[in-house]
């Protein structure tokens, strides 16, 4: 028996999720002030793999770069914006998307005063299920600071398993860091409602 393709059309197709919530979607340029407000705060990046940033020129920079990958199909940083009123709150992302082996990296993010919510748990089963049921991948990853317990514990509660440990693989600013790997099988997924 043959094994499922990787969806190609998936790749381009404009992507929108919808969740009780929530909408999962495209970033737009109109998107890059509240992208400046959740990546400079010192909190949400703690255990990013960059600083946080200064200038709303950044921001205005990295959501043109993203808006760009969508075309290329490689990389999705899509926004998660908040149904009860249409407020950006943080981003969830497919990247490293390996076609052939049918894999992707996943990454999240969410502004600091949000925490607590369950919506980053909610953007991600959408996400999760997304890359699974239509995408056709195979295969998610998610590489973490070990020191980051509630990302840890947010991708367990969506099934995912810690698979090993690269020691001193980043450095951000001065400061050197492990890296924690984790990894979700589309035959482990259930979507999880936990």
């Amino acid at each position: 028996m043959e094994s499922p393709r990787l969806n190609p059309i998936s790749l381009a197709a404009p992507v929108t999720l919808s969740t009780d919530r929530l909408t999962i979607r495209r970033m737009t340029p109109a998107d890059a002030s509240r992208y400046f407000d959740i990546f400079s705060n010192a909190d949400v990046t703690r255990y990013w793999s960059a600083p946080p940033m200064t200038e709303i020129e950044q921001a205005e920079k990295k959501v043109a770069d993203i808006i760009a990958h969508y075309e290329k199909g490689d990389l999705f940083q899509l926004a998660i914006e908040r149904n009860s009123d249409q407020q950006m709150i943080g981003t969830c992302t497919l990247w490293n998307i390996h076609v052939q082996n049918r894999r992707a990296e996943v990454g999240y993010a969410l502004g600091r005063s949000y925490w607590g919510n369950g919506y980053m748990f909610e953007a991600m089963q959408a996400l999760v299920e997304h890359a699974f049921r239509v995408m056709q991948l195979h295969r998610l990853e998610a590489d973490i600071d070990p020191r980051n317990e509630a990302s840890a514990k947010s991708l367990v509660r969506l099934g995912f398993k810690r698979e090993g440990l690269l020691r001193e693989r980043w450095i951000v600013g001065d400061e050197i860091s492990d890296s924690a790997l984790y990894g979700l099988l589309a035959s482990q997924w259930r979507g999880v409602s936990r």
